[in-house]
């Protein structure tokens, strides 16, 4: 190395230069660089509480400031200097790059703090805005799944249990559940990002900081609503960026189970989407693949996300208190999950948005007798019967119609009596698809004016969270 000890942020007590290699591999600026706007607010706020104890007085305070502005003005005009610099990381290249500028002078604004307790409150401050703009994004999603569900307020279809055709539902219903799911990612982008929202600054190495500066003030001035409460929890506390990660890994897992049934949907089997030509690849040999790519892709993308959760896990489980340099080990799989759920929410609302459902199919599909199975056992259950004796009937004279190969729901009233005396000469004009999906108007049902009042909740709770779809 070049660089001697000394010239590092720690090098005082050595002599001689760290190893080439063991520098290299030790270092953290590639990744935690992207931290800099953060180091540069924390070095802003500090500079600032050195004046209560007379570290810095107030024109040191402003050519620091000064000197933080140019950093942070060159960095943005020109990232190669960045990419060429061989700093250890986010701090060192700081403090280098000002008291380049500035001289000496840079050198006062370490005063009282550690890179233990820097790093913890840029990854915090990180963290928070991250959350915020996730939160965004999902909504941009569930918009898009509500403006589809409008759409299709008189679309029905197979609902499904076990992958079997269960009972016909509105597919305006089948969108606002998975847009409900995505809802409770919002409840838990915003516990993430309320876990960050503390400031550590003024908490040291591990033991609090020497001098009266107001950690108060300091955390106001970066907009965290509080301090931490203990230092030395501070410094090696992670469970906010576990909370980040278990939101995004709850959400990329809403994505995969978005996806499977639209790569379902899509099939020649299914045929009930048609994909959009922006969002599909064909293949390279079978001239007429049209292949659902971007929901493939977003249900195996998913397995990063949730492998982020579990490699900070991991990392977290056997640490002893304080901070321990494991700890660096908590930023990249981070970073890595947060761009690729971003992207992966962009990419998923603009498939829902261009995606056109096949209503020719869908009512085929909905069409079929055995899916109004249930509402014939409430029918004998509105007639006294118990329903499970109505539900022994039922399936009986399923049996029956299946043996003599006739479709259940055309059998004559008269040969149905001989399984209850309860049918009825109205039985036939009850049991359509409208009465059963108008029978299920309890809040939350697929009737058509309960979707309607779904989609109008949706919609009021997007708008109270005071963020634009």
């Amino acid at each position: 190395m070049t660089e001697r000890g000394h010239d590092k942020l720690w090098g005082g007590r050595f002599d001689q230069a760290p190893d080439r290699t063991f520098y290299e591999f030790q270092r953290s600026f590639p990744f935690d660089r992207q931290l800099l706007p953060y180091e540069l607010a924390v070095d802003r706020a500090w500079a600032a509480a050195l004046v209560r104890p007379k570290i810095l007085t107030e024109q040191e305070v402003t050519e620091t400031l000064a000197g933080l502005d140019h950093i942070a003005q060159r960095a943005y005009e020109d990232s190669s200097w960045l990419d060429q610099s061989p700093a250890e990381d986010v701090h060192h290249f700081v403090e280098q790059a000002l008291v380049e500028k500035i001289g000496p002078l840079g050198w006062k604004l370490h005063t009282g703090r550690s890179r233990n307790e820097l790093i913890a409150t840029d990854f915090r401050l990180f963290v928070k805005d991250s959350a915020t703009g996730m939160r965004h994004a999902v909504i941009a999603l569930i918009a898009a799944l509500a403006a589809q569900a409008e759409q299709h307020l008189a679309t029905p279809m197979p609902g499904m249990t076990h992958m079997q055709h269960a009972q016909p539902i509105l597919l305006a219903h089948f969108l606002l559940a998975h847009a409900e799911a995505f809802t409770r990612d919002l409840t838990r982008l915003a516990a993430a990002a309320e876990s960050a929202d503390a400031c550590p600054m003024g908490s040291g190495a591990l033991a609090g900081c020497s001098f009266a500066i107001d950690r108060e003030a300091i955390a106001q001035e970066l907009g965290f609503s509080r301090i931490t409460a203990n230092s030395l929890d501070a410094v090696s506390d992670r469970d906010f960026a576990l909370d980040y990660l278990f939101a995004l890994a709850g959400m990329a897992t809403h994505l995969s189970r978005l996806a499977e049934d639209f790569i379902i949907f899509a099939s020649q089997e299914f045929a009930w989407v048609v994909l959009a030509d922006e969002f599909s690849t064909g293949s390279s040999l079978m001239p007429q693949k049209k292949n659902p790519d971007v929901w493939e892709l977003l249900r195996g993308k998913t397995g990063r996300i949730t492998t982020a959760l579990h490699t900070l896990l991991i990392t977290l489980k056997g640490l002893p208190s304080s901070y321990q340099r494991d700890l660096q080990e908590d930023k990249e799989p981070l970073f890595a999950a947060h761009e690729q759920a971003l992207t992966m929410l962009q990419v998923a609302a603009g498939a829902i948005r261009t995606t056109r459902f096949n209503s020719e199919r869908l009512v085929a599909a909905v069409s079929d007798p055995a899916l109004l199975a249930t509402e014939v056992a409430d029918y004998l259950v509105r007639r006294g019967i118990p329903f499970r004796k109505a539900h022994d009937i039922v399936g009986n004279i399923l049996r029956h119609a299946e043996a003599h190969s006739v479709a259940w729901n055309q059998l004559p009233v008269a040969e149905l009596k001989k399984f209850s005396t309860a049918f009825d000469s109205d039985f036939h004009q009850m049991l359509t698809l409208d009465a059963a999906l108008g029978c299920k108007g309890v809040p939350g049902g697929t009737a058509p004016q309960a979707v309607r009042e779904q989609l109008a909740d949706l919609r009021k709770r997007l708008s109270q969270t005071g963020m634009a779809a």
